[in-house]
């Protein structure tokens, strides 16, 4: 009896932290659903002059690919050099405020790392979502789409980056959810390891053709392959990470 106290302040201050992270949580979560629909009206903005410049050399009709080439950027006058560069300093300064923002919101590394990946993830989703409704694209979940152009140009199936967000949304939760308080889960290295490692695989399959894509070819068959054994490795240590901790309560 004379422990009752305390215990109760522990769980009020449980219930408090589980109230203030799922807050985060819906805070970041309608942040990037916003700012995917901002993503979206510039991309809508972007496309008819992209389309101009690579109408000069390609067929109507082909969609975004084939991309035109360094040359035909600088062909088509200082404007088009100025949008390009413009277009990639914004996607630096994206991920700049996505990970402001997810620092804002977690108090640790890890809870920072939580937020990022749900933030992105719900951004990306909601990216494809707007587009759909703004210019009815794309035309399916395997129609392929340019992910980012820095370093160089990210490229797939829009159905590849989806799984990406999902399974980034999903390892978020997994990782603010954990524990009782709110506070996040702690992965061993091995876990830290395995995820690092689909993460890179999953960015060597979007990567895998950009040199093809950069010269202004059509894309090559993505690579399923190696994007499947990321997915894979990235879900297998986080589920591993969460059976570890379920049986160390236990």
């Amino acid at each position: 009896m004379l422990n009752s106290p305390s215990i109760a302040l522990e769980i009020g201050l449980s219930s408090t932290n589980k109230y203030r992270w799922k807050r985060r949580a819906v805070a970041v979560l309608l942040f990037g659903v916003s700012f995917g629909y901002v993503e979206a009206a510039v991309v809508t903005y972007l496309r008819p002059q992209f389309f101009a410049v690579q109408a000069r050399s390609t067929p109507p009709g082909r969609d975004l690919f084939p991309l035109p080439t360094l040359e035909q950027i600088k062909a088509a006058g200082p404007g088009m050099v100025r949008m390009t560069e413009t277009e990639i300093v914004r996607e630096a300064a994206t991920m700049v405020m996505l990970g402001a923002v997810a620092a804002a919101a977690g108090g640790s590394f890890r809870q920072w790392l939580a937020f990022l990946l749900l933030e992105f993830g719900a951004w990306d989703i909601a990216f494809y979502a707007f587009l759909k409704l703004l210019i009815d694209w794309p035309g399916s979940l395997l129609t392929w789409d340019i992910l980012f152009l820095i370093p160089v140009p990210w490229t797939g199936p829009v159905i590849a980056p989806v799984t990406v967000a999902l399974t980034m949304m999903g390892t978020g939760f997994a990782i603010l959810r954990w524990e009782p308080g709110g506070q996040p889960a702690r992965p061993r290295g091995i876990h830290w390891i395995g995820i690092s490692i689909g993460a890179g695989l999953i960015l060597a399959a979007f990567l895998w053709d950009y040199r093809n894509i950069m010269a202004g070819g059509m894309p090559n068959p993505f690579h399923w392959g190696l994007f499947a054994v990321g997915e894979g490795l990235w879900l297998a240590a986080v589920a591993h990470a969460l059976l570890s901790e379920s049986v160390h309560k236990a």
